[in-house]
């Protein structure tokens, strides 16, 4: 039998051809309204019941119960399905049974526990029996004609930490308030939440961990979809690759979940904006992937903080005033014939929810209506040797300035930008190919705009960006002459913030990508300046070169075994004159996992590639992780007339703990 490459695999039944998108489209209208017998209605008003534990809101779409204890969202049906890992039975009715309070009872005790459903990392629990959560009704729908319900469930600090469900522990994570809400529309095929953490200044320092929303589903849910390429089949017996195979890019992918083969339905997560999330639109996340329990439930997830590749940060200091509303983002519900035709109307619904954003339905937390926000626009002009006249992949966005992120410890200061930053709101769009841009639904206040687009090394900022309340602000014509230390002598790559071009860059779901650079480059890389073609003789992780026959892939650590030999990557170059002045070898860098590397010129020490940013990259199966700048600089007079060997040295060590280039350009100022 034919051996199928990793890609292969797990690009098995991928389709989406026009022909599954229009017969989705006539499926789901018929199927939104009766399915197997069971009758839905997108007229149904909206209704909202309570027992001693839990709120009730049914549209005649969707029903859904969420905890008064734990802000959980316990159980989500869709045309009279349990979409949940576990969830109460729909005639179940839990009494009340503890002293109080009245409109929280149970709190000490609950009858409906665990998180097999659907939950925010950061609950309103509080360490166990503390104190009770405040439930309540925010929106009745008993006073607005049905036209919507919603629940909240809040809970102050007092002093203790809050914050104790998965990835974090049972004595809380960080002093905060937290207020997490749950509302349903009429005619929605799905329901909104979100979560409001308040930290007034004169709580103490906190410090968020992993910081989610996840979902746990029903056994049936069997074909993952979180982009193009990750589409297909996924149970416990057709498992491939560990966790990490399965992220992407939340900013270009908004909707991603699950659907089932044998019900034809589907849940997935919708971010109508990315105003909440961290890391901005270079950021890789983990979305969906299979519990790492015995039972493996399918999981889909919403990180609004991580630790993965390099990490963000939300720390917030003693004595400092801070709220952020993470959300509303749209758990949805569909059906059709198939896992293309529900994918397909999963991302044709995110861009219906982007459009209605921000909500008009949204009161009482930190979340500016539509006339309280600006629209900012500009247009960026690049002045560089190298004409710019048509913008690819042109990314622009306003965000808080670099900061020194808060630690009990203060030394040493650590400087988080934009790439790190889960603190603040940040405001990106993906700009025109002549330089133009706009920014919609910008929060007042103050800004850096940050700019970058292929072909062009370095990055635009342009601090003290003052957006008022409600105002719109031209920018006008803004000029970038990016940072060039002298004349150019050759490049390798193309400046995109990530390393697709090279050789293996397809294939970095492959856990086992380190491992194939022996056999594809048993002499390691040697690139030709005019001649090669990087597509093919430049491997896009520079590793130690693995000669362990044993060496093998372990889930979440990459590859194990003895360490990898040290691994050079030659370019060799010629020079027509011997130059004088100073050399400047610069590199821009997407992913880290060593702490340096050796360079040298025609048998010569020519200096050190230091100061590195590891993020997990190459552990992780990464595209893009923290993206930085580094550079050598020599004495020119190491070079000669004629044919120049330069030497990039990885140090003999772990397989894993490597470099990954997104561009390297030697200059001259002679």
């Amino acid at each position: 039998m034919k051996n199928l490459s990793f890609k292969t695999k797990l690009k098995k039944h991928v389709s989406f051809g026009l022909l599954v998108v229009l017969a989705a489209a006539g499926s789901l209208l018929s199927l939104a309204f009766t399915s197997g017998g069971h009758k839905v209605s997108a007229d149904a008003k909206v209704t909202l019941t309570e027992d001693a534990e839990t709120y009730t809101m049914d549209n005649g779409i969707v029903k859904v119960r969420v905890s008064k204890v734990s802000g959980n969202l316990v159980s989500f049906r869709y045309k009279d399905m349990e979409m949940f890992e576990r969830a109460p039975a729909p005639e179940m009715v839990v009494e009340a049974k503890g002293d109080g309070p009245a409109n929280n009872p149970n709190w000490k005790a609950p009858v409906i526990t665990g998180v097999s459903n659907g939950y925010w990392s950061h609950d309103v629990v509080g360490v166990k029996g503390s104190a009770p959560a405040m439930p309540s009704v925010t929106i009745d729908p008993a006073k607005n004609g049905g036209e919507m319900a919603e629940v909240s469930t809040k809970a102050n600090s007092m002093g203790r930490k809050m914050g104790t469900g998965p990835g974090t522990t049972k004595d809380g994570d960080l002093t905060v308030d937290i207020e997490i809400r749950y509302t349903l529309l009429r005619g929605a095929s799905g329901v909104y939440t979100y979560c409001t953490f308040n930290h007034p200044a004169e709580y103490p320092l906190g410090i968020f961990g992993e910081a989610r929303y996840c979902a746990k589903l029903a056994p049936f849910f069997d074909w993952v979809s979180i982009d193009k390429e990750v589409n297909h089949e996924y149970k416990k017996t057709t498992f491939v690759g560990d966790k990490y195979v399965y992220t992407t890019n939340p900013t270009l992918n908004r909707a991603w979940g699950w659907s089932s083969t044998e019900k034809k339905v589907g849940l997935f997560f919708i971010n109508p904006s990315m105003e909440y999330i961290s890391g901005g639109p270079t950021k890789f996340e983990l979305t969906g992937h299979l519990n790492t329990d015995a039972n493996a439930a399918p999981c889909v997830l919403n990180y609004w903080r991580s630790s993965h590749y390099g990490a963000a940060e939300a720390n917030i200091a003693t004595g400092e005033e801070w709220h952020k509303t993470i959300g509303p983002f749209f758990i949805y519900a569909n059906a059709g014939d198939g896992p293309d035709a529900i994918y397909a109307d999963a991302r044709a619904q995110a861009v219906k929810e982007a459009a209605k954003w921000p909500f008009n339905w949204v009161n009482g937390v930190d979340y500016p209506k539509a006339k309280d926000r600006s629209t900012v626009k500009g247009q960026l002009i690049v002045k560089d040797v190298k004409k710019i006249t048509d913008f690819q992949n042109f990314e622009v966005g306003l965000t808080h300035g670099d900061y020194i992120s808060a630690r009990a410890n203060p030394e040493p200061k650590i400087i988080t930008n934009w790439q790190r930053d889960a603190k603040y709101y940040q405001f990106w769009v993906k700009g025109n190919a002549d330089g133009t841009f706009t920014i919609p639904n910008v929060r007042e206040g103050k800004y850096v705009l940050y700019a970058f687009t292929n072909n062009v090394l370095g990055e635009y900022m342009k601090s003290d960006i003052v957006v008022e309340k409600g105002k719109p602000l031209n920018l006008g014509k803004l000029e970038w002459t990016p940072v060039r230390k002298g004349r150019q002598v050759w490049d390798i790559g193309i400046p995109n913030r990530n390393a697709s071009e090279f050789r293996g860059g397809d294939q970095r779901r492959d856990p086992a990508i380190s491992l194939k650079y022996p056999q594809l480059f048993p002499n390691d890389v040697t690139y030709v300046v005019g001649k090669s073609d990087y597509s093919k003789d430049w491997f896009y992780q520079h590793i130690p070169h693995n000669t362990d026959p044993n060496a093998r892939v372990v889930p979440f650590s990459g590859v194990q075994g003895a360490p990898g030999n040290a691994t050079p990557y030659t370019i060799q170059f010629d020079m027509p004159s011997a130059p004088t002045g100073k050399a400047y070898l610069r590199f821009a860098i997407c992913g880290t996992g060593a702490r340096s590397a050796d360079v040298e010129i025609n048998g010569q020490p020519a200096g050190k590639l230091q100061n590195l940013l590891t993020d997990g990259l190459i552990t992780r199966h990464g595209e893009s992780g923290l993206w930085y700048e580094r550079e050598v600089d020599f004495d020119a007079s190491l070079m000669k007339k004629g044919t120049n060997i330069l030497k990039i040295t990885m140090p003999a060590g772990p397989v894993n703990n490597g470099l990954v280039y997104d561009y390297i350009r030697l200059e001259l100022a002679d």
